[in-house]
């Protein structure tokens, strides 16, 4: 990409929807070009980098919506958490963002996704103009079935211990070291 230096990208919920995937679904440019449009289910997530655009530790793309989150070494699972995303200034409803994990085998990972979609409603009036199109066209591709994902790892030291005190990685190692002192070697 050809950006300027000092280039940082740090969206809103509300403005990944509406002045980036509301118009990737009603075919219009969007300038700077930053999002990429990467078919996120062959990939693991640790395998992004250089893949979709990245800031600091956080990874956006266009994908396509689709029910099979499956890669090869694993899966994205829902998290059961919908929100509803609303403009600021009108409080309409203009996107959905569903939070999902990373599973290996049965194991949880640190990995989260969240997932950017259309409602129904938007989606819908594209869909019937497409249909007019089709018959002229039938090549086009379905933009009102994209959503942009935002992919991160999630730090241990985000996740707060029973007495609200946070913890970094490197404590964690040595708490569990003195763990190992409480164990009898045979």
């Amino acid at each position: 990409m050809n950006l300027p230096p000092g280039f940082r990208f740090f969206p809103t919920d509300e403005e990944l929807v509406v002045h980036f995937l509301h118009r990737k679904a009603s075919l219009l440019p969007c300038h700077p070009d930053v999002i990429p449009d990467l078919d996120l289910y062959p990939y693991d997530p640790w395998d992004l980098p250089g893949k979709a655009l990245g800031e600091g530790r956080q990874w956006y793309f266009y994908s396509r919506k689709t029910q099979d989150r499956v890669t090869s070494n694993g899966y994205w699972g829902s998290m059961g958490i919908d929100e509803s995303i609303y403009t600021s200034s009108t409080h309409k409803k203009v996107g959905i963002k569903k939070y999902l994990t990373f599973y290996l085998g049965d194991s949880q990972t640190n990995w989260v996704m969240q997932e950017y979609s259309l409602p129904d409603s938007s989606s819908s009036s594209s869909r019937s103009s497409k249909r007019s199109s089709r018959a002229s066209s039938s090549s086009k591709p379905d933009y009102s079935k994209w959503v942009i994902c935002r992919v991160y790892e999630q730090n241990c030291s985000e996740e707060e211990e029973d007495d609200g005190t946070e913890l970094s990685c490197l404590d964690e190692v040595f708490l569990s070291l003195d763990d190992l002192d409480e164990v009898s070697l045979p």
